[in-house]
């Protein structure tokens, strides 16, 4: 699925140890652009974390999947982006790179 809109907010890199080894994640939030803008929090993961390149205010585009995972009789959903692309506008920094691949997770560790 994809998703447009502006970053509001870079939530700081999370890093955790799960039953196959250290996760690490950061977490970002978008405001579509629509009538009735919505504001989604969307999960980078994997070793190649690295949101760097983006601030507040970037206008981009973001692939990702959704998946929702049960523990201990409560559902949790993850929004998960693997590709991140900024959009040609004024907002766009010189210099900076104008996507981010992420890697899809290596295994469905809960990190709690």
């Amino acid at each position: 699925m994809d998703i447009s809109g502006k970053i509001l907010q870079l939530l700081p890199v999370q890093t955790g140890q799960g039953r196959n080894g250290t996760w690490k994640k950061q977490e970002f939030i978008l405001e579509t652009g629509d009538t009735y803008p919505k504001k989604v929090c969307i999960a980078v993961w994997g070793d190649k974390v690295d949101m760097s390149s983006f601030q507040p205010g970037d206008m981009v585009d973001v692939s990702f999947d959704v998946e929702s995972r049960e523990f201990n009789g409560r559902w949790y959903t993850d929004v998960k982006a693997w590709k991140v692309n900024k959009k040609n506008n004024t907002a766009t920094h010189t210099g900076l790179p104008d996507q981010v691949d992420i890697p899809p997770p290596a295994d469905d560790d809960l990190p709690f």
